[in-house]
């Protein structure tokens, strides 16, 4: 529902929660000595394996139930893989070795494979199927095309698909044969509608409009007797819409509204009747809802200030299910076996990265099928974070995810990085991130703010920065960096700025607008030049751009606020040194964007260093390049801020 410009440069599951937590508490709770603490490489945290399991929609177990079908970076680039439920090594399923191929789905009665790939980081996925003899078979072929996975009918006959080859900024629902590959268009998009959900008979389908960033409806169409679609949300003034899913026996649509709330609420609205009732309410946004394939057993997760708390109830006795054999950690992407007899799904901490699991559901027993940390790292030398609140700008509390490295206290303060999430509405999460603790492993201080206009936390602190980002909510990463230079434990003339996407965007406006604040900053494929990156979302965002706009307004008349925030702009303003990192072939963030910022401060004489990789988009899914990239941080920290020189 929370509509976001990028993904957030760090988002996972989390835990535990500090709320408010003052200086002195935190000086009191010295960490160990860093003297026990080892250190380890960039490539020692990125030969920890990621694993993930397959799309949503999609079918997890093989039909023989022998296999759970999962993404993982074994190889070094994404690829599709089966785990044996048995225990024992996954088998691939694809071999790329350029762009990162994604598990999507078993088919329900074979052991094809569905999976996408884009074209090195274009982001322009097309769904290919790994045939029983291994040969694939491009199913979305066209140019310029993308293409996502929808559903299977409820037979499995036949799957759905989202495709824009007709148009390119109207996603049509195709309906492709499972045995032949034939398709046909069932609903022919009119523009301006983003399909969201399709119920399991194939019948019903659900479209956003986006009117607004705080504004929406959603429509329903229906596939048998055609028609226009529908207005299912009805409303005056803003509010906020989305559809989780249909209920199995494709009765009821779930769907989530802030109606009445400053958070998603879960809501049942009846087909037949029209009416909703309430399903589940919270002091957090409600992020997901789902059924197990008969109904039995609900799942659902809330965004509980910056972990997801899931929960798996047996709807037959309204209690939970206990699994046992698990780890500290948060559960999540539960899949289902089609005859319900077991689930998989990931368990994953601050400090240990996700895990693929299996549980028998009659006795709740869980079996761990991976090992993702990297055995030569311990895990008791990485850090928990905490969950801290600092004031911003009129008193607005921000909050923020702390890592403090071990042996950091005021005799040996440690430095310290303010780190931006993307978006613009993103959210700093807890969980694992290489990223992050290889930097406090080597002693750095990490502060994840998340600034006003942040999701997460209610809609009136989301929309606290429409139409006026770079203003308060940068003020609110500068104040970040003011209250790490309060504990005393952190060195107060060493701290920077970091940030991916929009918080690329914001570290290197906090250099060009605050150009004391921070001793150096790392832009990650950040905007520098708004008028034109407005001016270049693709098509395929349809009224997503439109609700972008509104949020961060419209380049043909606000140009001149864009440009007046723009850093590109104001280069000459930054006198501190600057990392830039970007992706050649990124679609949302140019190249052209991060090559004249380089060369804008390049002539202000100041230090800048920029690392540009040719087969990335917007973001790193290749583990060397991932590699080379966190050296350049800590390379470049340790060179300008904590500076240790070369």
């Amino acid at each position: 529902m929370k509509r976001a410009y990028a993904a957030g440069l760090v988002s996972a599951l989390a835990l535990s929660v500090v709320l408010g937590a003052p200086a002195a508490a935190l000086a009191q709770e010295a960490p160990a000595a860093a003297a026990a603490t080892r250190t380890y490489s960039a490539a020692q945290f990125f030969e920890t394996t990621s694993f993930g399991m397959s799309a949503g929609a999609g079918r997890a177990f093989s039909p023989d139930g022998a296999h759970v079908l999962m993404t993982s970076d074994a190889s070094g680039v994404f690829n599709a893989y089966a785990q044996p439920v048995a225990g024992g090594d996954p088998v691939p399923l694809t071999a790329s070795t350029t762009s990162a191929a994604r598990a999507v789905s078993y088919f329900p009665a074979d052991g094809r494979v569905l999976f996408s790939q884009d074209g090195g980081g274009d982001e322009l996925d097309h769904l290919f199927v790994r045939e029983l003899d291994g040969s694939i078979r491009d199913l979305t072929p066209g140019e310029r095309l993308k293409a996502d996975f929808v559903g299977w009918n409820t037979d499995g006959a036949t799957l759905y698909v989202a495709a824009n080859g007709r148009d390119p900024a109207a996603f049509d629902i195709l309906a492709i044969d499972a045995a032949t590959y034939d398709s046909r268009i069932v609903f022919q998009n009119p523009g301006g509608l983003q399909p969201v959900a399709l119920s399991p008979d194939g019948r019903w389908l659900v479209l956003d409009r986006q009117i607004s960033s705080a504004n929406n409806n959603l429509y329903l169409a229906d596939l048998e007797q055609g028609g226009e679609p529908r207005l299912l949300t009805p409303h005056e003034g803003d509010v906020a819409y989305a559809a989780y899913d249909f209920t199995p026996d494709g009765k009821a649509l779930l769907i989530a509204t802030n109606e009445t709330s400053e958070f998603d609420e879960a809501l049942t609205y009846d087909l037949a009747t029209g009416q909703t009732r309430p399903l589940i309410r919270a002091d957090w946004d409600v992020s997901f809802v789902t059924y197990s394939p008969s109904g039995r057993y609900r799942v659902s997760g809330l965004n509980a200030d910056a972990k997801t708390e899931v929960s798996l109830i047996d709807t037959t006795t309204d209690q939970p299910v206990a699994l046992t054999g698990l780890p500290d950690g948060d559960v999540g992407q539960v899949r289902f076996s089609q005859d319900e007899a077991r689930i998989a799904f990931t368990v994953s901490s601050d400090t240990s990265p996700a895990d693929v699991f299996v549980a028998d559901l009659a006795t709740g027993q869980a079996r761990r099928l991976t090992h993702a940390l990297n055995p030569a790292i311990d895990e008791s030398d990485l850090v928990e974070a905490v969950i801290v609140r600092y004031p911003g700008e009129g008193g607005v509390m921000i909050p923020a995810v702390l890592y403090r490295p071990k042996g950091a206290s005021a005799a040996h303060p440690a430095p310290a990085v303010v780190l931006v999430h993307g978006g613009p509405g993103g959210q700093t999460r807890r969980g694992y991130s290489a990223m992050i603790q290889h930097l406090v492993n080597h002693g750095y201080a990490v502060l994840g703010a998340n600034n006003r206009g942040s999701s997460g936390y209610g809609k009136t602190f989301f929309h606290m920065d429409d139409k006026a980002h770079g203003e308060a909510d940068l003020r609110d990463i500068v104040a970040g960096g003011d209250w790490l230079r309060q504990q005393d434990w952190v060195a107060d003339d060493q701290v920077a700025v970091m940030g991916g996407s929009y918080g690329g965007f914001m570290t290197a406006a906090a250099l060009a607008f605050h150009p004391e604040a921070f001793e150096a900053g790392v832009n990650i494929f950040g905007v520098t030049n708004w008028v034109r990156t407005l001016e270049s979302i693709p098509a395929w965002w349809g009224a997503q751009r439109d609700a972008l706009f509104d949020e961060m307004g419209d380049p043909a008349v606000d140009a001149e606020r864009h440009r007046r925030i723009s850093p590109l702009f104001h280069a000459s303003n930054i006198k501190r040194p600057l990392l830039v990192v970007q992706g050649a072939n990124d679609p949302r963030v140019l190249q052209v964007e991060s090559d004249e910022l380089v060369a804008a401060v390049r002539a202000n004489d100041v230090p800048v260093e920029y690392v540009l990789f040719p087969n990335e988009g917007h973001g790193f899914t290749r583990r060397d390049n991932r590699i080379t990239a966190q050296e350049a941080y800590l390379a470049f920290l340790d060179r300008y801020v904590r500076k240790t020189g070369d």
